[in-house]
């Protein structure tokens, strides 16, 4: 029997909390990815979010670069096509896409991190969508983090104030199709998230792919209405490996499929700029010693991992 990722009803947190929390646990700590189904964010949001993003990509290229920010490392705004390159990788990534981050006045002591949005004039309901997915995004993985902190013991409550100003990212990703016979490239090489978790919504096509810890790769298509969320490398520093970050890739489909393009859309929840990712004890005894004796910000982190995949 091939493997499965599980997916999970998120709204039995509500009604069969202890069950729930004990099999979200166990298959984050065996997979580091689940699907969530029951998340309650409306079809019609996800759909017009996707219609607005296909129409911002098909664009003159000319029109889309006027939103790149030179050197701004793709925080906000557009990132051209072929940039980013996964860590380790001789190839950069297929793909073009676009940040949306935290709305924060402008006088706040994370401003200087967490530069104010870019929006697409040409495509105004690019900015009602993506901003109303953003928000509910950034409430149902608060909700997925309340779980996984009851499983390794902390308050449900504990991350809240960790990421309630966390420089979270909306990224709207378009792989083109692919028309040339032979390319060394994958449409999002093998890696790992830098973030918290990750929720991925409505991937409009197959191709996601994560490795097992036999070493496979197991394909992972959600159904139309799961997000799949994965765990990121901080939390992953911050459990000890308790909850792994787990590779994965976005292969090239074969054959006529290659000639479509696919669209996704991952959220990336961060903590605050200035959290301490500093192993938390309950994940560290005789068997699990510390893996990370020096603590790190989680910004100075973000700036480490953004200098690997060639973005700054």
């Amino acid at each position: 029997m091939e493997p499965r990722i599980p997916t999970l009803d998120i709204t039995r947190f509500d009604t069969d909390r202890a069950a729930f929390v004990a099999e979200l646990g166990a298959a984050y700590r065996e997979w580091g990815f689940c699907g969530i189904r029951g998340h309650g964010i409306p079809a019609e949001l996800i759909d017009g979010a996707y219609d607005a993003f296909r129409r911002f990509f098909a664009l003159p290229d000319e029109v889309k670069r006027r939103y790149h920010v030179p050197g701004g490392g793709g925080a906000r705004g557009y990132t051209p096509f072929m940039v980013e390159t996964a860590k380790d990788s001789r190839y950069p990534d297929l793909k073009e896409f676009w940040h949306i981050g935290r709305e924060i006045p402008r006088d706040s002591k994370y401003a200087d991190v967490m530069p104010p949005n870019l929006w697409p004039a040409e495509v105004p309901e690019f900015r009602t969508y993506g901003w109303a997915l953003y928000e509910a995004l950034d409430a149902l993985g608060r909700r997925v983090l309340r779980a996984l902190a009851l499983h390794i013991g902390l308050p449900e409550a504990y991350f809240e104030d960790k990421v309630d100003q966390g420089n979270s990212i909306l990224r709207p990703i378009h792989y083109p199709p692919i028309t040339a016979p032979e390319v060394p490239n994958v449409r999002a090489g093998a890696h790992e998230d830098i973030n918290f978790i990750t929720l991925l919504v409505g991937a409009s096509a197959a191709g996601l792919e994560v490795l097992s810890r036999k070493g496979e790769w197991v394909p992972f298509t959600a159904d139309g209405d799961t997000i799949v969320v994965n765990i990121g490398d901080m939390l992953q520093r911050l459990t000890n490996h308790v909850y792994p970050s787990t590779t994965h890739r976005v292969v090239n489909p074969p054959g006529e499929l290659a000639r479509q393009p696919r669209y996704s859309v991952p959220f990336f929840l961060h903590p605050n700029p200035d959290f301490l990712i500093d192993v938390l004890p309950s994940c560290i005894d005789a068997e699990h010693p510390n893996r990370y004796p020096e603590p790190i910000t989680a910004h100075g982190y973000l700036l480490e991992r953004l200098r690997e995949i060639r973005l700054i």
